[in-house]
């Protein structure tokens, strides 16, 4: 299935069948990567089996490689992400820039400056209107500083670790798989005569090197002799938690951490947030704010940094019924879908409705298919490329035990399909975790119509024995044993178990059969109580805010050196430029009024009063993604008419500079469009000295096979 093996060429296969290879091969790598997952959290597998895995996968990735190459080839780079001019742009423009530069920098910590920084509050904005004030969700912000025992319950506290060593006399740390790996690929490289077992050998150890305990990786780093800056050997291994941590308070015994997410606030305060829905369900929470991860190798730009924006949705919901009200609304919405099934088999994406998707049981419910389809439906709102977004479907060995179904949206960029928002379903897990831990309840109440028979187990608790056996926590075991006895279900298997062997655990919790009795009886119930589950949506806006750069920027067929950036209206940083076409005060005047006027409306306006030439203006404007220009000409101060500049088609319109603010706050807002605007007003051009000459009236838009073009509405 390799290139090499098949000697493609240009000639013999066309770029619809290469696609077709390169497809394909991607389903066998994802399938050969679960396996590898597999063997290396199976306690029965051995190094061969896992080392020989690892191998297939290299050799896999090499043939996709190969591939992926001879299709560039020939396409002929069609549409090469220019990565050097975008980097320069977006330093040059200050939309991102390393945070503390002057000092070193800092890696993983970077600022938004000012064009990136309205752009984001612009996306956040959107986000809120888009997520939380249409379905009227409950907002809340909660604090950064996280207590260890939220975290502990949570399972972070034992997860995001990664085997680190230090340097004994620097104390600089490093992470130790990636150490040997360095000293593996050094042996090898030093010694061209080294037999090919041999550096099988060795390459079978470096496959392994992320699954090695403590003890196996400290030995290795002393087999390879692997060394400190000092020269001396690396100090024992020791897992290292991705958490900032920290200490609250002056005393320094109350350990905490920066939260990794948002998630934990609003599941702790689940009982509040049910109260303030006067106990209606389902209902959703949201957060939008930063968290904090230790990443040990940022890369990637805002990829993957240190402290991120993250907006966060947890929608909870009767396990019993994850139907959505909203639902019908986005059933017939197309999205592009790439199921567990496709990975492993055709590699290839399907399109479908999400109601048709949901109806198969390739998406889980209704609620997390509704999310995902408002997902899709946001991004196509901020401006993002719709064919370059897809939503994968995380394989069975990706999962976390207790999730029912997940997909990332995937967003393509010069990095490949970066994962930038999950929706999970997560069942009942973390509102369960933090009951146990707290003892405290994290139930809902469904009311019933209709009075239901349930069957139930009536208890008859021996006191004396139990409070001799748990002392302070009989309540608790007390407490456990009547939940589950409101539903036969749920105790048959405990009584079942005390009948044959005399006791059984619950909740860690040793019950014998002589601390209780119990009776099958049936109970007219007026109320059902739950554990709502969880369906999570989590938008990382730091990835969304990169990957929007990168699908709004392109350079002008005309002039490469022209760089644009083609953000929407709605997240634009700034709606509209102001240009006077010379700098009489009369001029600059009527620029004071018509940008009073636009930030009046909340539309913010970038003056630029400088002596450049107006083509050298507009190109500044465009670089920074302002969609509309306003100049102000001679004409202007004869008849009260600017003409006003589309930034992608540079076409100019000209209307009384009255209807400036309206016209853009109704593009702005959705209510209007371009294409109306120059059906109402006439199109015009305008030289670098600001001449302005009418051209044609109002204009019709025709459409043929080669495209859509405009057409003056009357002959002339």
């Amino acid at each position: 299935f390799f290139c090499k093996e098949r000697n493609i060429t240009a000639d013999t296969m066309d770029l619809s069948s290469l696609q077709d290879e390169i497809d394909a091969l991607s389903a066998q790598i994802t399938k050969q990567g679960a396996e590898v997952r597999t063997l290396k959290k199976s306690s029965a597998s051995d190094a061969d089996a896992i080392g020989e895995a690892v191998k297939v996968l290299q050799q896999l990735k090499i043939g996709h490689k190969e591939l992926v190459d001879k299709m560039d080839s020939v396409s002929g780079g069609k549409d090469v992400f220019n990565r050097q001019v975008f980097d320069e742009l977006i330093l040059r423009k200050m939309f991102v820039i390393p945070s503390f530069e002057i000092h070193g920098g800092v890696k993983g910590l970077f600022d938004l400056g000012p064009p990136a920084c309205s752009l984001k509050a612009a996306m956040i904005d959107a986000w809120r209107k888009h997520f939380i004030l249409n379905e009227s969700m409950l907002e809340m912000e909660c604090t950064c500083l996280t207590p260890e025992p939220v975290l502990k319950t949570s399972g972070h506290v034992d997860r995001f670790t990664d085997l680190m060593v230090k340097d004994k006399d620097s104390g600089e740390c490093f992470r130790a798989d990636k150490l040997l790996e360095d000293a593996i690929d050094g042996l090898i490289e030093n010694s061209p005569t080294m037999p090919i077992q041999e550096q099988e050998d060795h390459l079978r150890i470096q496959r392994q090197a992320d699954a090695f305990t403590p003890t196996e990786i400290d030995e290795l780093l002393i087999k390879y002799d692997c060394k400190g800056p000092s020269g001396n050997p690396y100090s024992p291994s020791f897992p290292f938690n991705l958490m900032f941590k920290t200490s609250i308070g002056p005393e320094g015994t109350s350990v905490g951490y920066l939260r990794p997410e948002t998630a934990q606030g609003l599941f702790v305060n689940f009982r509040r947030l049910l109260d303030y829905n006067s106990q209606k369900m389902p209902f959703a929470a949201a957060q939008i704010g930063l968290g904090f991860r230790n990443e040990i190798a940022p890369r990637g730009g805002l990829l993957r940094v240190r402290e991120f924006c993250m907006g966060e949705i947890e929608h909870f919901v009767n396990p019993a019924d994850k139907s959505h009200p909203n639902f019908p609304t986005v059933a017939d919405k197309e999205l592009v879908l790439f199921g567990r099934d496709d990975q492993l088999g055709s590699g290839k994406t399907t399109t479908v409705t999400m109601g048709d998707a949901v109806k198969s049981g390739l998406v889980n419910n209704e609620t997390l298919g509704y999310f995902m389809a408002r997902t899709q439906l946001f991004m196509e709102r901020i401006g993002m490329d719709p064919e370059r977004l897809r939503f994968r479907q995380h394989l069975e060995t990706e999962m976390a035990h207790y999730a029912t179904d997940c997909w990332d949206l995937e967003i393509q960029s010069s990095y490949g399909w970066v994962e930038c928002v999950g929706h999970a379903d997560r069942a009942c897990y973390d509102l369960a975790v933090h009951a146990k831990a707290t003892n405290t309840s994290m139930v809902a109440t469904l009311k019933l119509d209709t009075p239901q028979e349930m069957e139930v187990a009536k208890l008859k608790f021996d006191r004396k024995m139990l409070g001799k056996s748990f002392k302070g926590d009989q309540r608790v075991v007390s407490g456990l044993l009547e939940g589950l006895a409101e539903d036969w279900a749920t105790f048959a298997p405990i009584a079942a178990a005390l009948e044959t062997e005399g006791k059984t655990t619950v909740d860690g919790f040793e019950i014998t059969k002589e601390m209780l009795s119990w009776t099958k009886t049936n109970k007219k119930v007026h109320e059902i109580k739950f554990t709502p589950s969880v369906i999570e949506p989590s938008f990382g806006m730091g990835r969304i805010l990169y990957s929007l750069l990168e699908h709004s920027f392109y350079q002008r067929d005309a002039d490469e050196q022209r760089c644009v950036m083609r953000f929407n209206p709605q997240v634009a940083p700034q709606k509209c430029a102001v240009l006077p076409i010379s700098a009489s005060p009369e001029t600059n005047a009527v620029v004071d009024e018509i940008a009073a006027s636009l930030m009046d409306s909340d539309l913010s306006a970038r003056v630029d009063k400088s002596t450049a030439s107006l083509g050298r203006r507009y190109s500044r404007s465009d670089e920074v993604g302002v969609p509309f220009a306003v100049t102000v000409d001679f004409e202007t101060l004869a008849d009260n008419t600017v003409t006003l500049r589309e930034r992608d088609s540079t076409v100019q319109i000209r209307l009384p500079k009255s209807d400036v603010t309206r016209l853009i706050f109704d593009i702005v807002h959705n209510r209007t469009n371009w294409e109306e605007a120059k059906k109402k007003y006439p199109i015009v051009s305008v030289d670098e000295e600001g001449n302005a000459e009418k051209q044609v009236g109002a204009t019709v838009i025709e459409k043929s096979s080669r495209g859509a073009f405009s057409r003056p509405a009357e002959k002339i």
